[in-house]
């Protein structure tokens, strides 16, 4: 149980680990914030994009808060009812994230009010139920939290952190985490620990990120190969897996980076598997250099039931397209630069707001490992 973990609390020191200075490593932090204000105002394109996001920002203030009591995507099939209701009620997570990050840009304090809004009012009626896969959609809220904790009023702040807690404990203590259980070790797996993980640095919360850390080096010499492929791919026999599961592995990473702890992109198991070797694996199907038919030998049902289903890209022998691995080739390029034009040459070169934002932390990177 995750009580017994407070025993690892004597290993801060021997991880490296300073836990008194997070301030903000899971969103961006002052720093940035101050040079994404320069860029918005001497650079066109950036500015151009700001107004945009702006103008979303500003539409947010008029909306209200959709939490959901259970979040349920997981298992579930395309039109199913629970799912649509959830489907609609996240999109609560990019309006608080929109509505955290204006404030920080413009100093506005209606947009941090209506931010804490929407916290609130999902943590009030929001209860996790230890599914990592439903709570992976969580992301934006505690980037919007990260974003603007340090002016939360004391009572808002206590019941936000109580529901972040809660639902990092529960992924913990999860039944689906039990040994001899397929998802723990699978992609649920890497989204659990993504989960505590940025959780755990938003609320400077030693235990969960002790937690995460040990067993981000359990899962790589698990789940991943020498070869770079992982154990999502020989099950699913889909690179739409073997993306799943990297994704969340590379945004953990990312944020124990930012906290100048080990860099796990790098990181090498006992056995000689590496998020690297996996995302350098995938690299020649991007390129279209290999090519690889989805799912035909997967051995989950609930692939089947998806293709029965109809939904789209699930069909056994669907030919993997590029642009499905964008998600992990735009975190990967934070750790390798040379991946920048892989990116481009499968996304385009047009600037994005996200791009921006990915660079701000580039960047940032850059000049702490100088």
């Amino acid at each position: 149980m995750y009580l017994n973990m407070r025993k690892f609390a004597a290993t801060i020191v021997l991880l490296g680990l300073a836990f008194t200075a997070f301030s903000q490593v899971v969103s961006l932090n002052a720093n940035e914030i101050k040079n994404l204000k320069k860029q918005i105002k001497s650079n066109p394109e950036t500015g151009k994009l700001y107004a945009d996001f702006a103008k979303n920002a500003s539409n947010c203030l008029a909306e209200q808060p959709n939490p959901v009591d259970t979040i349920r995507t997981e298992g579930l099939l395309k039109g199913n009812p629970k799912k649509e209701r959830t489907r609609q009620a996240l999109a609560d997570m990019n309006k608080m994230f929109a509505l955290a990050l204006q404030y920080r840009l413009s100093g506005d304090q209606k947009y941090l009010h209506k931010c804490v809004e929407f916290l609130e009012a999902w943590a009030k009626i929001n209860r996790p139920n230890g599914d990592p896969i439903d709570d992976t959609n969580l992301d934006k809220a505690v980037e919007a939290y990260d974003l603007i904790k340090a002016d939360i009023e004391p009572a808002a702040k206590s019941t936000i952190e109580k529901w972040l807690s809660e639902t990092a404990l529960t992924e913990i203590n999860s039944k689906r985490m039990k040994a001899g259980k397929g998802t723990a070790i699978n992609n649920w797996n890497a989204h659990r620990l993504k989960v505590v993980g940025e959780i755990g640095y938003a609320l400077n919360n030693a235990d969960f990120i002790i937690w995460t850390i040990e067993n981000l080096k359990s899962h790589i010499n698990i789940n991943l190969y020498p070869d770079g492929t992982s154990l999502d791919f020989k099950e699913r026999d889909a690179m739409h897996y073997h993306i799943y599961d990297l994704e969340p592995m590379l945004k953990l990473a990312i944020i124990i980076d930012r906290a100048k702890g080990t860099n796990f992109y790098t990181y090498e198991s006992p056995k000689g598997s590496s998020i690297r070797k996996s995302v350098n694996w995938l690299m020649p199907y991007v390129k279209g250099e290999q090519q690889h038919e989805e799912y035909v030998h997967t051995k989950v049902k609930f692939d089947r039931d998806r293709a029965k289903n109809n939904e789209a890209g699930f069909a056994p022998g669907t030919m993997f397209k590029p642009d499905l691995a964008l998600p992990v080739i735009r975190l990967a390029v934070y750790f390798d630069q040379s991946l920048l034009s892989v990116l481009q040459s499968v996304n385009g070169k047009e600037q994005s707001w996200q791009g921006v934002l990915d660079q701000l932390q580039r960047d940032s990177a850059k000049v702490q490992n100088k």
